[in-house]
């Protein structure tokens, strides 16, 4: 008999009838004897309604006040589960973020959790009920209701899970599993049965948009076995797991890549020590974060061309902060890109395999793919190239190293 919390979002509880569905998956656990706690979103476009009517009431919400009216989008869900569950003779009893104590700090709209009290859950499951917490939320230290910023029901399910010391945290989600790149774009993408944290890590942070980056630091932190899979299909889908358990010795486990990048460059800034704090610390001020950051000495004695990429939807703000300060730098000229993409390469077995850059590098170059930019780290190296080689480059290195293969044949 296994501990099990379970996750639904917001497309698996989007209407009554995927309710009852969801109700009869967690009623085929619970009869084979496993103990369930279920983790729920709101119904899907729940949240952005919610947010719709917020804004006609004011332009920029109170965060506070948002947080209470967000909140009640989890809690439609997690009563109708708990009564479907009723119905099929399946004892189940809902709870708010704050009614089981989870305990977050007071940044509203993007609040992080500290603690979490799991005696009244632990009370329920000993008495054979199926415990439902709505996700998202929780609840500071002064009794006000918190919630943790998009696809936070990922993060609550995993820090439940780790308060519970659950056996597994299973991800219900519209796909089933991870691909080795988004199929969408490579239709021969291979589902992996399994990858480990630090890779699904990259992934995350890299614009995969399976699980939220939080949720799978939680559960790299805390040892979380984390499964993600279908809602709407069987199977076993794909285990987030540790290094040590991963058999397959595949160079690379995973492409993946981001739409949304900008690039700025201010050329001929004097050679002198302090230059990057004086041109990036404004953007630092803006709240706008950095991502690849390249320095070259230029050709002109005693200068320095510095480029660095941002969200694109920073670039406006970034670009013009930038020239407001280019004379004050001594910048010759201030140039500006929003038509680059960031492809990378994910995998723990970089470390054991040679040659992977220059690989990466021959295969964009045969087909005519300039690099503009390079950032690596131990398992993962990225490049910006023109946006519209996005496509070709993520098919041609998905073929140059074999993903659409499976590594055990």
């Amino acid at each position: 008999m296994a501990l099990i919390v379970q996750k639904y979002g917001g497309t698996s509880v989007g209407s009554v009838e995927r309710i009852h569905r969801v109700a009869d998956r967690v009623k085929r656990w619970t009869d084979q004897g496993h103990r369930v706690v279920v983790v729920l979103s709101a119904m899907s476009g729940e949240t952005d309604r919610l947010i719709g009517l917020a804004k006609q009431i004011q332009e920029r919400p109170e965060p506070r006040e948002l947080d209470v009216l967000l909140s009640t989008g989890e809690q439609v869900t997690i009563a109708l589960l708990s009564m479907a569950l009723a119905a099929k003779g399946c004892p189940a009893r809902s709870y708010t973020g704050g009614q089981v104590h989870i305990l977050t700090d007071s940044a509203h709209n993007k609040a992080r959790i500290r603690d979490i009290d799991a005696a009244r859950v632990r009370a329920d499951l000993d008495a054979g009920r199926v415990v439902v917490i709505a996700g998202f939320q929780g609840i500071d230290e002064h009794g006000d209701i918190t919630t943790l910023g998009r696809g936070g029901s990922d993060t609550s399910a995993v820090a439940i899970a780790a308060a519970l010391t659950a056996d597994e945290c299973q991800i219900y989600t519209d796909v089933d599993g991870v691909y080795t790149t988004d199929p969408r774009v490579e239709p021969k993408a291979r589902k992996l049965d399994r990858i480990t944290f630090e890779e699904m890590l990259e992934m995350a942070s890299l614009g995969s948009k399976v699980l939220q980056i939080r949720s799978v630091e939680f559960a790299g932190k805390y040892r979380v076995p984390l499964r993600v899979l279908s809602s709407f299909d069987e199977g076993e889908g794909t285990l987030i797991t540790f290094e040590e358990d991963i058999v397959e010795d595949a160079k690379i486990s995973g492409i993946a890549f981001s739409r949304d990048e900008a690039k700025l460059t201010v050329l001929g800034v004097p050679d002198q020590p302090g230059v990057a704090h004086r041109i990036l610390g404004p953007i630092a001020d803006a709240n706008i974060e950095v991502d690849m950051i390249i320095q070259n000495i230029a050709d002109q004695a005693a200068t320095t061309d510095f480029t660095f990429t941002v969200h694109r939807n920073d670039y406006a703000r970034a670009l013009e902060i930038l020239q407001g300060m280019a004379q004050a730098l001594g910048a010759r000229q201030v140039l500006g890109d929003a038509r680059i993409v960031k492809i990378s390469l994910v995998g723990v077995g970089m470390r054991s395999h040679a040659g992977i850059a220059s690989q990466m590098f021959a295969s964009l170059a045969g087909e005519g793919i300039n690099i503009r930019m390079i950032s690596t780290s131990e398992i993962k190296i990225s490049v910006v190239v023109d946006e519209k080689y996005l496509e070709l480059g993520v098919r041609t290195l998905h073929e140059a190293f074999g993903l659409d293969r499976d590594p055990t044949l």
